[in-house]
């Protein structure tokens, strides 16, 4: 898509109400009833965090033995809710604050480093843990209030912009594609990756994710209003009705380990034993010690770990907002978003919320340009959004019968509505075109936003350099480089300080 701005030669419709005033829905050629309906896109099409958040981090053991909340079995019901809570509340401040159609929650992958990386170290606690978060939180809110995280993003060539939001979407493709097990690792090794189960699609759960697909492509091509969310609940109906016929069961047990690879990948499309409400359990608010780590590891090893979870924090919105602010066609003249400075605010209040929260750090969902693929262009979609995870910490079991294989087809057609703006990019141009290219592979090959975005930067630094072109290279360009080289060998650099 184009990255042109949304300000236009022609005087726009006046706004019809103050909902619609304050959030200029009129302004940018949208309506109330197509942000409600992007809003719900995207709580659908994340929605899958609140089960899923809960397996990642509710359980781990710390490493004094204890899991999430300091009891001796993990409290799943507890991490679910608190996942709801602090997304609905970080993304309603999204919509308010900074009137974008972005969508926050615990970071998946951020959620695994600290569980695995974090908590797990000996003598750590959760609350240790956690209070890492809220430090990292703490830190890149500093560094957005002076002005280096806006400054740094605003010295990446225009090329890797475009090529950041091309490799997202690719990302976002292939996140739906492994999700719904249409792609997953063979049982056999013999390949990385294969088609389905075998090389096949025989199971009901991936024809399902294919009957989605369909209906949201062909939906798409007809330009039927509201075509994602109704491929999703058609999706979710028809996955109802085969688990109530045919039982199929999920793929994993409790221990999460593979029992049915012909199951549903994640959430059980059946009705819920004990009803569709649940009082949600908010105890694990507050259970953070801001320094209790530093006892535990020292200083070194909390300054390293703080540093990896920051700049992955630091360099994933970044994409994730170029990415959303491109295909809701909300980016200024040099490719940076409207309200760059607000978003960057309330994402970093978002890390440290989530460790105060205890949930992992909160940041930008990319899903949520599934929403925006349905029309959402303001904060009203977020608002939206957000009020939606707010009612699933009543409703969280209902929210559990969106299996992935009914939700992940919009990251599918979403994916291809990014990967369209390729043809921004001059590849004619190598000392751009290669940078931009290691950016758009490296992001689904790796699955790291954050890997894609530092192979493109410390290449153009140093094509930049062999040509002898060093006047062409910004200052944060250099300090960028230099983190990304930190980052990438944060490994051995652990191991050298005995880490």
């Amino acid at each position: 898509m184009s990255s042109t701005p949304t300000t236009q030669t022609e005087r726009p419709a006046p706004p019809t109400n103050a909902v619609d005033r304050y959030f200029k829905i009129t302004e940018r050629g949208s309506t109330i009833g197509t942000e409600i309906r992007g809003g719900l896109v995207t709580f659908f099409t994340m929605s899958y965090i609140i089960v899923l958040n809960p397996l990642i981090i509710g359980t781990v053991r710390s490493g004094d033995g204890l899991f999430l909340g300091g009891g001796d079995v993990p409290n799943l019901t507890a991490v679910a809710a608190t996942t709801a809570l602090v997304a609905g509340v970080l993304t309603i401040l999204m919509g308010v604050v900074a009137n974008f159609p972005l969508a926050l929650a615990a970071g998946l992958g951020l959620n695994a480093v600290v569980a695995y990386s974090v908590a797990a170290l000996p003598d750590m606690s959760w609350q240790d843990a956690m209070g890492i978060v809220v430090l990292e939180g703490l830190i890149i809110l500093l560094l957005v209030l002076t002005g280096f995280r806006a400054a740094v993003f605003r010295a990446v060539p225009g090329e890797l912009k475009t090529a950041i939001s091309v490799g997202i979407g690719l990302f976002i493709a292939f996140i739906g594609l492994v999700d719904a097990g249409f792609v997953r690792i063979p049982a056999s090794m013999a390949t990385p990756v294969e088609l389905g189960i075998g090389g096949s699609l025989g199971s009901w759960p991936l024809l399902v994710f294919v009957f989605g697909l369909m209906l949201a492509i062909v939906l798409m091509v007809r330009k039927v209003k509201g075509a994602i969310l109704i491929a999703i609940v058609s999706a979710t109906v028809l996955a109802f009705v085969i688990e109530l016929v045919g039982n199929i069961g999920s793929q994993k047990d409790e221990t999460g380990a593979v029992v049915n690879p012909g199951g549903w990948a994640l959430g059980n499309p059946h009705w819920p034993d004990g009803g569709i409400f649940a009082t949600p359990d908010f105890s694990l608010v507050g259970q953070f010690s801001l320094f209790g780590s530093i006892e535990s590891i020292g200083v070194v090893a909390v300054l390293l770990l703080v540093f990896s979870l920051l700049l992955a924090d630091f360099f994933d919105t970044m994409g994730t907002m170029v990415a959303v602010g491109s295909e809701a066609k909300l980016l200024d003249k040099d490719g940076n978003p409207i309200g760059t400075q607000k978003i960057l605010v309330v994402d970093s209040i978002a890390a440290a919320a989530g460790g105060a929260g205890s949930v992992s750090s909160n940041t930008s969902y990319i899903e949520s340009a599934s929403g925006v693929g349905d029309g959402a262009r303001t904060g009203l979609a977020s608002v939206v959004t957000g009020i939606a995870f707010l009612l699933a910490t009543f409703l969280a079991p209902l929210v559990s019968m969106v299996p992935f294989e009914a939700a992940t087809p919009a990251l599918i057609v979403v994916g291809f509505l990014m990967v369209t703006q390729i043809a921004g990019i001059d590849w004619r141009n190598w000392e751009l075109a290669i940078p931009a290219f290691l950016t758009i592979i490296l992001m689904p090959f790796t699955y790291s936003i954050t890997a894609g975005i530092g192979a493109g930067i410390i290449t153009f630094v140093v094509i930049k350099l062999a040509l002898g072109k060093v006047r062409d290279i910004h200052a944060f360009m250099w300090i960028a480089s230099a983190m990304f080289l930190v980052y990438f060998l944060i490994g051995p650099i652990k191991s050298a300080l005995g880490i």
